[in-house]
């Protein structure tokens, strides 16, 4: 049981680092520069990890049918990346992604041009990249990999924990600037963020979008009120 735990574990972490990698290339493609993508501070975004392995583990029966299993990634994967804007969200009071701009989403936190590429990458996963890494693991002993398995998990626990101090001071500076300001408060929330430090940069450059609650419901108000205005006028 042990021994699986740790096998499971490893691939979280390389579906995790690949997912990073992809990330990052798309916005070095996109701005020209390098940007550390995800929550924690090391080259890997777990979304990607918890995606992955939930679809080896969930539609593994579905590999020989090719449409099925495209589809069941874009269910899994699109309530994934719901479920976790809407837990951050609720936690930090922030959201650190939004589509709202994009045809085709829901709330904000998933839409169309995320959740097709999903069932893509949920089927080159099973029939491509798993399959590749569980070669490669299985020729290494099962103590050799829980070593490794131990090690990677120590170094991520200490990642989230200092991670999610950041964001949580993060939270506090989000309210201490709502306190007087009931306009661009996400803008005053980076400039204040800019300055505090480079873990507090790397989190407001791997998330620009990131868009305090409060804001985005004036924003979405204020949206609402010309969609309707512009329905009068017709």
């Amino acid at each position: 049981m042990f021994n699986r735990i740790c096998f499971l574990f490893l691939l979280f972490m390389i579906y995790s680092f690949l997912g990073w990698l992809m990330e990052v290339i798309l916005q070095f493609l996109e701005k020209k520069r390098f940007i550390n993508r995800g929550f924690l501070i090391g080259p890997y975004c777990p979304i990607y990890g918890w995606g992955s392995i939930t679809i080896i583990l969930l539609l593994y029966k579905y590999k020989e049918d090719f449409v099925t299993l495209f589809c069941m990634a874009i269910v899994i994967c699109s309530l994934l990346e719901y479920g976790t804007s809407f837990v951050m969200e609720k936690l930090f009071h922030t959201r650190w992604w939004d589509y709202s701009d994009k045809k085709f989403n829901i709330n904000g936190r998933i839409c169309l041009d995320t959740m097709l590429p999903f069932g893509i990458l949920g089927c080159i996963v099973l029939y491509v990249i798993n399959p590749f890494f569980t070669n490669i693991l299985n020729n290494f002993s099962s103590l050799g990999l829980n070593i490794v398995a131990i090690i990677l998990f120590v170094l991520y626990l200490v990642d989230n924990i200092i991670s999610f101090n950041v964001i949580f001071k993060i939270r506090k500076t989000i309210c201490n600037v709502e306190k007087d300001a009931t306009e661009e408060i996400t803008r005053k929330v980076k400039n204040i963020l800019t300055k505090q430090g480079i873990l507090y940069r790397r989190m407001v450059n791997a998330f620009p979008t990131i868009k305090n609650t409060k804001e985005y419901l004036i924003n979405l108000r204020k949206k609402i009120d010309n969609d309707l205005k512009k329905f009068k006028d017709r």
